[in-house]
């Protein structure tokens, strides 16, 4: 990761997602960043969960850090690969 986020909450989730192979890009118009999954595939629900937003001031941390970790959960590729 190029650049920690400031919370630690989130950056915990953020090392979260690399594990997983999801791509973190820092930068954006009102965002952190974003991540990015490994799979990207149209199929997985229709691309909804392939791209994420990172907010830099959430209005709850502890709840978008939770957010990020079940949008990596919840991918049906990282559930197959997973199993």
């Amino acid at each position: 990761m190029a650049k920690k986020h400031p919370n630690k909450e989130i950056r915990r989730a953020l090392e979260y997602a690399e594990q997983k192979g999801w791509r973190i890009v820092e930068g954006g118009s009102h965002a952190w960043g974003k991540i990015y999954c490994p799979y990207n595939n149209s199929e997985c629900r229709c691309g909804e969960f392939c791209i994420t937003s990172i907010w830099s001031t959430p209005k709850n941390l502890t709840n978008h850090a939770k957010q990020i970790r079940r949008v990596i959960d919840n991918c049906i590729y990282q559930k197959e690969t997973d199993d």
